[in-house]
């Protein structure tokens, strides 16, 4: 609770002590009036000055103006009726402010999930000279840059691990509550915080294009982009507010002019202005303008507490509608990096041909020799290899141990004389084959892994409703259908050009008709289709800055399970708006109606305003749970 919502609890307090005091104190006429006068004073001065300040601006049908005229108006008929009751205008501007503080306190709650994203902003930098460490602005870091981050500080900025090793606390950016261990040559992003022990990073980007600044800058920006709901209550409170204010006038006239004219009775003016200012109160609009915004806003807070950025309502209210979810496979699905997944062994154990193809590799940098030596620990004794050769196109020889080693395609066993097997069997993966002293030994198959989460992810958008799951690729077609096999997409498109990416999407949007077409990707080559798409998923703590940009929506951690977590919350904060909506009118009909035929007083005008009000606020803030 914040300085402002206790300041207002604590005239909530007073005034309803006040009000019961007073009717225990045996005071009339004059001083009875200014007594319950200085209690409405001290409890609604804020809504009145609103009201006042609306008038002299040209905006004066708002709530404020409404609750303002009301409450006077109360005040002003227990005067003329000489009855000195004037509880009830009391009450009502009392349980307003009641029902403000609840709206005030759940909009606290939902930015309390927005503040904490907005905390990564990091202090400073640290950069060493002269033998010190010196702070610095991080706007002032040049790219390449070593700086140093002590355990307790955030990363101030992206980079590589270039000595020292550290648990690093990852969950304000991606919701995980298990830190990661980061050693030299890992990549280190900005807004996490360096938990054990001291990091020298190598910045590669300068402060402005580092990922805490560009999730301020997504989480700052993403209350402009409204959705369609937000802008439907914006219109029709413009028109529902100056309605009803119109028909409060000529409930309050048209009636007693007609019983003085027509029927030549008594017009009974303060029945019908009483009517009329209970009319006001319970037209009230407040409930939909005020809950409707809070639900998506509560919706973005809890999502950004999960590690999903969205950039506005307008991209949550159209996640809800999501029928198509297409996905990209290499670093979307897959690693995006090499792996050994297979070794057919023939005249050598399995482990021993490892060892002897990543002695052999030992001197490359290609990412199949990495993944290589990799896959065999990498522990690699150069002093076991000699007379390495690398033939461009084909492969590497080399002597392993005194042996003859041949690692390479086919094309290099055909140069070599090496005639391959038959009933090898296709591979899906890159096949590496190995022969030793001139006879083949066996074959390696490297291939992208699949990420552990990926199966699930497809799983739980069945389960979520999404009806059809697309992957599209630019791989060759045996790698890409035995990863959807694998996952168990079965509609699979391969070997596409990043345009050809964007014309499948664009002839899945068409025969989407109505449901929304969602695309998942990481590369740089994705942005294209991302920005094609009805909404855009990118892979953001390893995704290219042109796909994060390009995207409108971002997965802070890669894990493609989160779709299905914005997919569910995004139809939950529907479902809650649709709650409200439903429930405000059902509630507000009743009572004009009502309160128009004299059968609902202002007691019952308080709780058709404030009391909806804030049964709506608080369906609103369930946005803020777990999506899943």
């Amino acid at each position: 609770m914040n300085r402002k919502q206790k300041k207002m609890l604590i005239r909530i307090i007073i005034a309803s002590a006040a009000l019961i005091a007073l009717r225990f104190v045996p005071v009339v006429g004059a001083v009875r009036l200014c007594l319950y006068l200085a209690v409405y004073i001290f409890i609604g001065y804020d809504i009145l000055y609103k009201a006042a300040r609306g008038i002299l601006n040209g905006r004066p049908l708002d709530e404020n103006f409404l609750m303002a005229v009301a409450t006077v108006g109360a005040f002003a008929l227990a005067l003329l009726e000489k009855s000195g009751e004037y509880v009830e205008g009391i009450a009502v501007m009392l349980l307003y402010q009641v029902g403000e503080w609840f709206q005030s306190w759940a909009v606290g709650r939902s930015r309390k999930s927005i503040g904490a994203l907005m905390d990564i902003r990091p202090d400073h930098a640290c950069i060493e000279r002269d033998g010190r460490l010196e702070r610095v602005d991080p706007s002032e870091v040049a790219a390449g840059t070593v700086i140093t981050v002590q355990p307790g500080e955030r990363i101030p900025i992206d980079g590589a691990v270039v000595s020292g090793e550290s648990a690093v606390d990852t969950s304000a950016l991606t919701g995980e509550s298990v830190p990661r261990t980061a050693r030299p040559g890992d990549r280190v992003i900005s807004g996490c915080i360096n938990l054990t022990g001291v990091l020298r990073i190598r910045t590669d980007k300068e402060y402005g294009e580092s990922t805490v600044a560009r999730i301020l800058e997504l989480v700052e920006n993403s209350a402009a982009n409204k959705s369609r709901s937000e802008g439907f209550i914006s219109r029709f409170a413009r028109i529902y507010t100056p309605a009803v204010c119109g028909s409060a006038a000529a409930l309050a006239v048209l009636p007693p002019l007609f019983r003085l004219v027509f029927m030549h009775a008594d017009a009974q003016w303060t029945v019908w202005i009483y009517r009329a200012l209970t009319f006001l109160v319970i037209s009230c609009p407040c409930a939909l303008v005020i809950s409707i915004p809070l639900t998506f806003f509560a919706g973005i807070g809890g999502a950004g507490r999960e590690g999903i950025l969205i950039k506005g309502s307008n991209y949550l209210e159209a996640l809800a509608s999501a029928g198509t979810v297409v996905f990209d496979k290499t670093g979307t699905l897959t690693k995006g990096v090499f792996e050994v997944t297979r070794i057919d062994a023939a005249a050598l154990p399995g482990g021993e041909l490892l060892e002897l193809a990543a002695h052999a590799e030992c001197a490359s940098s290609h990412p199949i020799s990495q993944s290589l030596i990799r896959a065999c620990g990498g522990n690699i004794d150069r002093t076991r290899t000699d007379r390495i050769e690398e033939i461009g196109g084909r492969g590497v020889t080399a002597l392993v141990d005194k042996k003859s080693v041949a690692v390479g395609n086919a094309k290099l066993m055909a140069d070599r004389g090496i005639e391959l097997p038959e009933g090898l069997g296709d591979a899906a993966g890159t096949v590496i084959y190995v022969a030793v002293d001139g006879a083949f030994a066996g074959r390696i198959v490297i291939s992208d892994a699949v990420k552990p989460g990926s199966a699930e992810a497809v799983r739980e958008l069945g389960r979520a409703g999404v009806g059809r799951i697309v992957m599209l690729t630019g791989d060759n077609r045996a790698v890409a259908e035995r990863v959807g096999r694998e996952l168990g997409i079965g509609e699979v498109r391969a070997e596409l050009l990043p345009a050809g990416k964007v014309e499948a999407v664009e002839r899945l949007i068409t025969e989407a008709g109505k449901g929304k077409v969602v695309f998942a990707g990481d590369g740089i080559n994705d942005a294209p289709v991302l920005a094609r798409a009805d909404i855009g998923v990118a892979m953001g703590a390893l995704g290219s800055d042109a796909a994060i940009e390009a995207a409108d929506v971002v997965l802070m951690d890669d894990d493609p399970r989160k779709i299905a977590a914005a997919v569910r919350l995004s139809r939950r904060c529907l479902r809650i708006v649709y709650e409200n909506t439903v429930f405000t009118i059902a509630v507000k009909f009743a009572c004009l109606v009502l309160g128009a035929l004299g059968l609902a007083g202002m007691w019952a005008a308080v709780f058709a305003d404030v009391g909806v009000m804030v049964i709506a606020v608080l369906n609103a803030v369930r946005a803020l749970s777990r999506s899943r």
